[in-house]
């Protein structure tokens, strides 16, 4: 026990205080939003009695603006900072969850979603340029992976508690997912401190897009991107789709199917220091080839099975 918590005391040291500030917000925003978004395209199913694909087309009016967003969140950042952008992109999305929660036609639900997928990308990319101005370069890949378990840790509490909160009321489980934002949000613009390094701020070029040029020349990156895009696909299309797919074939109710994201979620936070110390060892391509394996196998053996427990196999 001693060594534990030497040990402990020892990571938390290695660390600036902002870092274990986001770490904390993370964990709070997203149990709070993972009580709903698991949820979310089944509630809109019958909430608007339409089918999943027209359903699920609210996932693409979401992506579409997240794309576009994306590329406009860097230049911003790299403008006027880090800190306030992410509170915008994080007290702005616990909103569009309490419109989500009133939404009572297609119109409503495209609106925030589209609002959703502008406003994702800016905490993203700031948390990311955050991140990367409070750690040193060697110490990056530990610091992701301590920040991956508190998001994962907040999704293995959230579903389970969300599931049965929407069987009983979706506007407790919106008003949740709001509150868990919110308080991050506000948490960010309180106690942290910008990070945006001074001399950026001077070596910004005229056009807010003139760093894209260099971006797109990079072959090597460019075609990580690709590849990351397709992977990328097969966990949206699993969590976008499995809880109507499991509620409609198969009977799956809310307050069951929270323990199958929750499942995934406790196997990432159990394995996913031990997974980073092994496989830094080895080279980031074949290792990254091995994950995407995973992804397609665990995606292909939902289509293999008819009940929770074969559900709960997808993992990642």
């Amino acid at each position: 026990m001693r060594r534990l918590i030497t040990h402990l005391t020892r990571v938390i040291r290695e660390y600036p205080l902002q870092f274990w500030l986001l770490f904390i917000g993370m964990l709070i925003s997203t149990i709070g939003s993972s009580m709903i978004w698991p949820f979310l395209m089944l509630y809109v199913s019958k909430t608007l009695d339409i089918a999943l694909t027209r359903a699920a087309t609210l996932m693409t009016i979401n992506a579409i603006m997240g794309l576009i967003f994306s590329f406009i969140a860097g230049p911003i950042i790299d403008r006027v900072g880090r800190k306030w952008v992410m509170v915008i992109s994080l007290v702005g999305n616990g909103l569009m969850y309490l419109l989500l929660s009133h939404a009572q036609t297609y119109a409503e639900f495209a609106v925030a979603q589209g609002l959703m997928g502008a406003l994702n990308p800016l905490y993203r990319v700031g948390a990311d340029a955050m991140m990367a101005d409070l750690i040193p370069q060697e110490k990056r890949a530990g610091a992701y992976s301590i920040m991956r378990m508190s998001n994962n840790a907040g999704v293995a509490i959230g579903p389970t508690i969300g599931g049965f909160v929407a069987s009983q009321s979706y506007t407790l489980a919106f008003y949740c997912a709001a509150a868990g934002l919110a308080f991050y949000g506000l948490l960010i613009g309180i106690k942290a401190k910008e990070t945006l390094p001074k001399f950026e701020t001077t070596t910004i070029k005229k056009s807010l897009f003139d760093g894209y040029g260099q971006i797109f020349k990079h072959r090597e990156f460019i075609g990580f991107t690709l590849g990351f895009t397709l992977t990328s696909m097969l966990a949206s299309m699993v969590w976008t789709l499995l809880s109507v797919y499991t509620n409609k074939n198969f009977g799956i109710p809310e307050n069951q199917y929270g323990f199958i994201p929750t499942t995934n979620a406790i196997m990432v936070v159990a394995l996913q220091v031990l997974v980073t110390m092994i496989t830094r060892r080895y080279k980031s391509l074949p290792v990254m080839v091995v994950g995407t394996a995973f992804y397609a196998l665990s995606t292909a053996l939902v289509a293999c099975f008819s009940g929770f427990w074969g559900s709960g196999s997808v993992w990642w």
